[in-house]
């Protein structure tokens, strides 16, 4: 926990990649001043980006129920929560950029970042590993056997991890960056590395030879705790069906099979639940792959999404170079629609979008929205100063990791549970949901205005925090 936890926009190498010329946006009074022109400010538009981040998470998690068209896609497609992770990575790249921009003594610097991610990791295992249950489950405690070791803030921990080792040792710092020939040679090396990042997922996903695996599973049907193994046929390369795909082989290999996402999202698809795209029971004669496990934060889908982070690194170099608003808006956008065109590229060759799996064309889509929405919120909040309407997003992002782990994993929420009338249905939470319902008259308004009232509940709990100068931090 820290008070006054600033990030700082580097004073170094402000030369800008473009010739300084006249921006009649940077000359307007008030708004004259660029962001990277102020020492220890907070970059008010990247707060409420991720402010955005967290909320677009909850809003999902908790309504996908409700709107299953919002829920992640079932395998392939992208729909709106299939962008919350990107959106997390990619702010951190930015913010990676901001911070490490002038490091004075690397071997420090790195010492912080490995500790950071380690905790960022185990914080991770605590509030996604299966200790706590969410909401409508009083209980806690994971069998050690079965715990999760992978999950967003693990992906978010190996991003940030790689990322910032990038930035610090493979970026040539004494060149001064007046052209478009030095800002390449500058990042030079850290663009091959993310380029050798993405080949190494390509390889495996596509050349990995997945030979055929069996695993356990309850008996559902009958009576009793007997089990069931069941064998899957593979025996196969370049899959990207969710039996016998690379990802999932990894994971079984690295970390077995009973420590990933024992409900993975391909419950959903049309071969696995007649409530497609819902969960919902098996159809018949379904095929028995839909009860097994995979993780979607796997290992090898952690690469691909690594390079979200390094994308960010680079929108966050260009805030740093350049003092012109007009310049930033202008290279952020063209790198955001080449990024689409890109994307879009892909997926017409073949190369299908999917968020299980982190596909290129998937990396490329959500990277350039991502930039589309920073350089938005950017121009309305730290060009046009319109930050009132932004201002709980803006608390939401200066505490997001906190507000990420209390409401986002449903901790708060399942200890509010705790404490009920009579019986464990009677609680505040609850409640509130109903009656909420009762008066929409419809179960799925009704909690989509819970959700809202959630969200802005954590937008002032987050404002109280910034109001004492409390900053969470790991």
């Amino acid at each position: 926990m820290s008070s006054g936890n600033e990030i700082e926009v580097a004073e170094e190498e402000r030369t800008p990649l473009l010739s300084a010329q006249y921006d009649p946006i940077q000359n307007q009074n008030c708004k004259s001043t660029s962001v990277s022109s102020v020492p220890n400010q907070r970059v008010a538009s990247l707060d409420v980006f991720r402010g955005l981040t967290v909320a677009l998470m909850i809003l999902v998690d908790d309504v996908g129920k409700a709107f299953p068209s919002l829920n992640h896609s079932p395998w392939f497609g992208l729909t709106l929560a299939d962008f919350v992770m990107p959106f997390f990575l990619f702010g951190v790249g930015v913010s990676i950029a901001l911070v490490f921009k002038k490091s004075s003594n690397k071997q420090s610097a790195t010492k912080k970042v490995i500790l950071r991610t380690i905790k960022l990791f185990l914080l991770g295992v605590l509030v996604q590993g299966g200790y706590f249950h969410g909401r409508g489950n009083l209980t806690y405690g994971v069998d050690l056997n079965k715990i999760r070791w992978l999950g967003v803030l693990q992906r978010i921990s190996i991003g940030y991890f790689l990322a910032s080792i990038s930035e610090l040792w493979f970026v040539k710092n004494n060149i001064l960056v007046d052209s478009l020939a030095s800002y390449v040679r500058k990042y030079f090396i850290q663009w091959v590395f993310s380029l050798l990042l993405c080949s190494a997922y390509l390889s495996l996903l596509y050349i990995l030879y997945v030979p055929n695996w069996n695993f356990e599973h309850s008996n559902l049907l009958g009576s009793g705790l007997a089990s069931i193994i069941e064998n899957i046929h593979c025996e196969v390369r370049g899959s990207l069906e969710p039996p016998c795909n690379a990802v999932g082989y990894i994971d079984r290999l690295v970390i077995g099979e009973q420590h990933m996402y024992q409900r993975p999202v391909y419950r959903r698809t049309k071969e696995c639940s007649v409530n497609s795209p819902d969960y919902g029971p098996l159809p018949p004669h379904s095929p028995v792959w839909c009860l097994a496990p995979f993780d979607p934060e796997g290992i090898l889908s952690s690469l691909m999404a690594s390079v979200t982070c390094f994308m960010g690194l680079q929108f966050g170099h260009i805030l740093v170079l350049l003092q012109g608003h007009k310049q930033r808006v202008l290279l952020w956008s063209a790198f955001s629609f080449s990024l689409l065109a890109i994307g879009s590229i892909l997926e017409i060759l073949g190369i299908p979008l999917s968020k299980a799996l982190y596909t290129l064309s998937y990396m490329f889509i959500t990277a350039g929205v991502s930039g589309l929405v920073l350089t938005v919120i950017y121009y309305i909040v730290d060009i046009e100063h319109l930050r009132k309407p932004t201002v709980i997003l803006q608390w939401m992002g200066m505490n997001a990791l906190i507000v990420y782990a209390l409401a986002a994993c449903d901790i708060f929420p399942a200890v509010i549970q705790g404490f009920y009338w009579r019986s464990p249905e009677n609680n505040l939470v609850d409640a509130t949901e109903a009656l909420l319902q009762t008066i929409f008259h419809s179960e799925k308004w009704g909690t989509l205005a819970f959700v809202i009232v959630e969200i802005l509940f954590w937008g002032l709990f987050a404002g109280f925090l910034h109001k004492k100068g409390i900053y969470i931090k790991l």
